[in-house]
């Protein structure tokens, strides 16, 4: 069982940056995909970056191909997401995932707001 924890979501304007961190409980952190999903309003959730267990391998949303990064701590059971260049489209909530698969699905935080402003 794995339980995640987002935080550093906020209101920004729009070209600024932001760094969201979701903290993982278990010792099975290491094991797991961990992915970075979002919910605009009125819109379904949708991928946005995922790194594999050792952080040698990252995927991104063509969207946010640039201008996010996604890293992971292992020693700090911690995965990151910085987000640079940031755009009135991205306001949503963002949801840490984790999981085995590629596109993790198993585990899932309460999500962070994020308001981007223009």
């Amino acid at each position: 069982q794995v339980q995640l924890v987002e935080s550093g979501g906020g209101l920004v304007q729009a070209g600024g940056s932001l760094r969201l961190s979701c903290a993982a409980s278990g010792r099975t952190f290491s094991r797991y995909t961990m992915g970075w999903f979002r919910r605009a309003p009125g819109a379904e959730r949708r991928f946005v970056a995922a790194i594999n267990w050792s952080g040698g391998s990252t995927y991104d949303a063509d969207s946010v191909k640039g201008r996010f990064t996604i890293v992971r701590d292992n020693a700090k059971n911690t995965v990151y997401l910085q987000m640079n260049s940031l755009k009135p489209e991205d306001t949503a909530v963002y949801y840490c995932a984790a999981g085995p698969s590629m596109i993790p699905g198993d585990y899932w935080g309460q999500g962070t707001q994020v308001t981007v402003s223009s």
